[in-house]
């Protein structure tokens, strides 16, 4: 029986019960992604990290019920969390590796994580009819689409307002983030919707902001900005965008610590010592 050691973390909170939850899991080497998948199912949470140590720092991957994804920005910051705070972690910076985005960063400073992601520009498109009944919308300032829909509304009150069709956005096959100026509170505010991926609506997506971030620097002309996104269950967001990167600063909390058992014919058992760990600056 292999035991793995599984956390909770709220990220992008300071206490439990807001942010977005994500589940990780530290490993000795890679399971099988058949594996790595039934376990995310088992967690059922949006995402489910997954991280080994490698010779540059850590190989990290992001699941959800459904299968792998290519960027999950909470999930990073929880599994940075994880490694400074129960890892004994003796850096302030953590590099990962990833499949489809290339190196990410995650440095500390006090209590709070910042992300180091790369920038999306969207590109202006006609809406899609289905993407406007969807949301339940006749008006907006204008839409656009990188790797997701980008709805761009007056005012914050919409933002808070808006009831969608969760059912109805499925064929669009994308994430979809509707968005708008903040109130004097926030530069910008955000809701993000996720048919196709197991999640009605996404309480903070880091990964969304590597598309925010360039549209609303360009449109406010500024930057550092401050961000919020979130219906009923939400977060704050520090953002900063630096030539083709941004930067998303927040904090994260762990609300559950314990163990996954794995038979030994259900995976293929790591025999990577603990010396791994050590090596990379845990105990």
């Amino acid at each position: 029986m292999q035991q793995i050691d599984f956390y909770m973390v709220d990220a992008f909170s300071s206490t439990t019960f807001s942010g977005n939850a994500a589940a990780v899991c530290p490993l000795m080497e890679w399971l099988p992604d058949e594996t790595l998948l039934k376990m995310a199912k088992q967690h059922n949470q949006s995402e489910t990290a997954f991280f080994v140590v490698s010779e540059k720092g850590f190989e990290l991957r992001w699941f959800t019920s459904l299968g792998e994804i290519n960027l999950c920005g909470h999930a990073t910051l929880a599994a940075a969390h994880v490694i400074f705070e129960h890892l004994d972690y003796t850096g302030s910076s953590i590099h990962f590796e990833t499949r489809f985005v290339g190196p990410l960063t995650v440095t500390r400073n006090g209590e709070w994580l910042t992300l180091d992601l790369p920038a999306w520009h969207a590109e202006p498109i006609t809406p899609p009819p289905l993407l406007l009944d969807a949301l339940g919308i006749r008006t907006y300032r204008e839409v656009r689409v990188a790797r997701d829909y980008l709805v761009v509304l007056e005012n914050q009150e919409q933002v808070a307002a808006l009831q969608p069709d969760i059912q109805a956005m499925i064929p669009l096959g994308k994430m979809i983030c509707v968005t708008a100026p903040g109130d004097k509170q926030y530069d910008f505010v955000s809701r993000v919707f996720c048919p196709g991926d197991a999640v009605p609506e996404d309480p903070v997506t880091g990964s969304a902001h590597s598309m925010l971030i360039p549209y609303w620097a360009d449109k406010l002309q500024k930057t550092p900005m401050l961000a919020y996104q979130g219906g009923e269950r939400g977060g704050e967001l520090r953002c900063r965008l630096e030539g083709d990167r941004v930067f998303i600063g927040g904090q994260a909390t762990t609300y559950l610590t314990g163990k996954v058992f794995l038979r030994q014919d259900e995976h293929a058992v790591g025999k990577k010592a603990l010396a791994t760990l050590k090596s990379a600056g845990c105990p």
